[in-house]
């Protein structure tokens, strides 16, 4: 997509609780609604009526028990979740969370193969390496693996993914009633990966797809996460709370991006949202009120620990912040400890309640709550100004709080020209504009 050409990306955080912590608690969410699969259609194909881009799906493989009495948790488990959506859709991109760290290549790119056939062609792939140490104890290993483990592991996986979606050339099927023919064997290769860390003969059990394989979606803004990114991603996730360093981050991967070998154009990069729309600034205050009221520190306490790797229930809220270990000691999250580090470099003397009750309404992202101008100014400002290709917009309230986002902000960013009104295309990739594989 040429410059001239450039329109802001819409892609839809869906969970079932709302991005905010409280927000399960606040007056208009539907409880009944949270767990039911027609809530998602339903909010789906709002979406796609705005013209949204993509929808996508978080995950995690493990659970703090404690942690269900403070509200909803992760739910269905993406893909299976998505195919459903998939059904009731015709146009918007179905985006999914798959760890590296705890599946194998295979089964990852026959399932993700599966969703882009199932939805035609409009399947992405989030790429995550899993930093919750109570995640390793769920697969079998006494301890989770390095951060740079990960990330080469991650590499491999994502080598190994590539070589099986194009196990199938794109004529392989042929499908000859008369010749007896199905499918060309001489254009399906078996792909003898032998790695470090995985072995894999091929070929792929089902047909090269729509799109050929999924879009690639990284998150992450350590050095490896940034560097995986540069070689692979075509979106990418942050986790950005200022115009400043949201520009910092943009200019450095599009940078790592061209140093790569790729066009600076081939990665969107596009920061976490949380927003909280009402027609009055008054509103949306007040229901901003409401949800801080509403939100329990332990869980917010239990965000930062699992993140940062760090327990922080050991320490007293209202005590000054603690040190923090140097980054090379870090074995979790690295982009959210980059985050925390600079907020309580410059507030030296925050405590940890003043973090999570300034900072850290869903893990920490970017959040306004304001009138539709309010909301289409700051984004506008982000996008024209070199900090963001779009935004993963993660609406704070369960109930109704999406609804208000589609029908207040989206017609706002289409009449200043800023996002299209119909999609271009039939393919996730072909609606943002990347070319065919």
């Amino acid at each position: 997509m040429s410059q001239a050409n450039r329109r802001m990306i819409l892609n839809l955080f869906l969970q079932n609780g709302g991005s905010h912590k409280g927000a399960w608690r606040h007056s208009s969410t539907k409880l009944d609604e949270l767990h039911d699969i027609k809530y998602f259609q339903r909010l789906a194909k709002k979406a796609e009526e705005a013209r949204i881009d993509s929808l996508f799906i978080a995950d995690g493989l493990s659970i703090e028990a404690k942690a269900v009495q403070h509200g909803p948790i992760l739910g269905f488990e993406p893909l299976t979740l998505l195919s459903s959506i998939a059904s009731v859709t015709e146009k918007i991109g179905l985006i999914a969370t798959v760890s590296t760290s705890f599946n194998e290549p295979y089964n990852v790119a026959r399932i993700l193969a599966s969703l882009d056939h199932i939805s035609s062609g409009r399947a992405g792939w989030n790429i995550v390496t899993t930093g919750v140490e109570r995640t390793a104890f769920n697969f079998g290993l006494k301890e989770l693996p390095a951060h740079a483990e990960r990330y080469e592991r991650a590499k491999e996986f994502i080598e190994v993914a590539l070589k099986l979606w194009d196990s199938w050339d794109a004529d392989a099927l042929i499908q000859d009633k008369a010749s007896g023919i199905y499918a060309d064997a001489r254009k399906v290769h078996d792909i003898q990966h032998e790695g470090t860390y995985f072995s894999v003969r091929g070929a792929l059990n089902i047909m090269r797809s729509p799109q050929a394989r999924p879009l690639l979606i990284q998150a992450g803004a350590s050095e490896a996460g940034r560097s995986l990114a540069a070689h692979y991603a075509e979106l990418i996730f942050t986790v950005q709370q200022s115009f400043e360093d949201a520009q910092l981050f943009y200019k450095d991967i599009k940078k790592r991006t061209a140093e790569a070998g790729r066009s600076p154009d081939a990665i969107k990069v596009l920061p976490g949202l949380h927003v909280l729309v009402c027609a009055t600034e008054a509103e949306a205050l007040e229901k901003a009120s409401e949800l801080q009221q509403l939100g329990s520190m332990e869980r917010a306490v239990m965000s930062l620990s699992n993140l940062l790797g760090i327990d922080f229930s050991v320490y007293a809220l209202d005590d000054p912040f603690p040190e923090l270990p140097d980054l090379s000691q870090v074995n979790a999250y690295q982009s959210f400890y980059q985050m925390v580090k600079k907020i309580v470099e410059k507030e030296t003397t925050i405590t940890i309640r003043e973090l999570l009750e300034k900072h850290w309404v869903g893990n920490g992202q970017l959040r306004i709550a304001g009138t539709p101008n309010q909301v289409a100014d700051l984004m506008e400002d982000w996008f024209v100004n070199g900090a963001a290709d779009g935004f993963s917009v993660m609406p704070q309230l369960a109930s109704g709080g999406t609804e208000a986002f589609l029908e207040l902000v989206v017609p706002e960013l289409q009449r200043r020209g800023l996002f299209p009104d119909t999609y271009s295309g039939q393919t996730l990739r072909e609606n943002l504009g990347f070319d065919p594989l």
